[in-house]
């Protein structure tokens, strides 16, 4: 009896240059961004001498022209490509940084930052529209899609873990020599760009812009995702909002808040890419989504049932640290999931108003949910109650979740 040829296994596919191309880029674009933010408020506040609420309203105002506007520039590398889209944004985001380096009054301020928001609701979408729909032509050649979207994510964390360390030292020198550095950066993103994409794509449409959000709006399972995707986002967002509250009434202030974040960027850079490839050969996409957002719900778990023992000091941070490290993973699960699934749910050429509409529906649950949030967090509701809400909202988006 002969047996069957060993037929040996499929080499793993290699990135694509345009790949590697747009993840650089994500980890350039977090660069130039973080190096200014962290900073920001800060210098509102105290050099331009803002009062707190217009500090808050202007930081908002970034987020709305930014999130908010993902779907145009989504929709609008499905007109005309992501090449002048990309060039674009770039050039919007040096004069924001810019202007915002000189910027000495309110109107100016919020100028620069809508500025600023907006370059980002360019780029952003069609650099991650393109992502994804390689990371499928990666996967028809033997790759993980999963993969490529866990490096793109690895990408942007490791540039906003280096990009607050750059501005750090710039301010040294002041404010405004870190937003000319931040548009430094923009300007050699501008200039690779301008020489190494593509002017045409090999297999991308260019559509109408006025087609498709018909259709989009009555796509419910893709509607499903996004609001799925939004609860992960506003339990994501309880890191700046719920978890500063927990270690201050830990250790009396918020300076090992940096250790935390800090905690969250080293996992991530470290151990997505092993966690994405071992749930890849275990996993459906759906499956994985779940998996992530019920630990994430086990996080605020975490938090909820150590309350009654009101830890302090060090032995407060316990369970903050336990919440960041389910969060962190849960998060290492659902965004890459995400995105990778959004060209299953796409409709034929519109990839990039579909990727810009996830952020931007995800964003709206955010911003609404947060106020929420923060009501509870506000309120005189028994300590343990808020913590078990905010790990409901998880626990329920798991019934979003579409089916394949």
């Amino acid at each position: 009896m002969t047996s069957a040829p060993v037929v040996p296994p499929r080499p793993a596919a290699r990135l694509s240059p345009l790949l590697r191309l747009l993840i650089l880029t994500q980890l350039a674009f977090n660069v130039g961004f973080f190096a200014v933010l962290p900073f920001l408020s800060a210098h509102l506040g105290q050099s331009v001498g803002m009062a707190g609420w217009l500090v808050g309203f202007v930081l908002g105002l970034r987020t709305f022209s930014q999130q908010g506007l993902f779907v145009v520039g989504g929709a609008l590398s499905d007109r005309y490509g992501i090449r002048p889209v990309v060039l674009a944004g770039c050039v919007l985001r040096i004069a924001g940084f810019a202007w915002l380096g000189y910027a000495e009054r309110t109107a100016a301020v919020i100028g620069a930052v809508l500025l600023i928001g907006f370059a980002a609701a360019l780029f952003s979408p069609a650099v991650e529209s393109e992502v994804a729909r390689q990371a499928v032509v990666h996967e028809e050649a033997g790759g993980q899609r999963t993969r490529v979207l866990a490096l793109f994510t690895v990408a942007g964390q490791a540039g906003a873990f280096v990009g607050p360390l750059l501005g750090a030292l710039l301010l040294a020198v002041d404010f405004r020599a870190v937003c000319l550095a931040g548009a430094g950066i923009f300007v050699l993103v501008l200039a690779g760009h301008a020489w190494m994409l593509p002017q045409r794509i090999p297999g991308r449409q260019r559509v109408r812009l006025k087609h498709g959000w018909g259709t989009l709006i009555r796509n419910r399972r893709f509607l499903a995702l996004c609001c799925a995707y939004g609860a992960y986002l506003l339990a994501y967002n309880q890191l700046y909002l719920a978890l500063p509250d927990e270690v201050e009434r830990a250790t009396g202030s918020q300076s090992a808040l940096a250790w935390l974040f800090a905690l969250s960027s080293l996992l991530v850079v470290t151990a997505q890419l092993p966690v994405t490839r071992w749930v890849g050969s275990r996993l459906s996409l759906r499956r994985s989504m779940v998996a992530g957002l019920l630990l994430i719900g086990t996080g605020f778990a975490v938090v909820a049932v150590s309350r009654p023992a009101d830890w302090t000091g060090t032995a407060g941070l316990v369970p903050s640290a336990g919440f960041v490290v389910l969060l962190t993973f849960g998060q290492m699960l659902v965004a890459p999931v995400a995105r990778a699934w959004v060209p299953d749910l796409a409709e034929e050429g519109r990839l990039g108003l579909y990727t810009g509409a996830l952020s931007s529906v995800s964003g709206l649950i955010v911003l609404l949910g947060s106020s929420v949030t923060g009501s509870l967090l506000d309120g005189r509701l028994p300590a343990v109650l808020p913590w078990l809400l905010l790990a409901a909202v998880p626990v329920a988006a798991v019934g979003l979740v579409p089916r394949r």
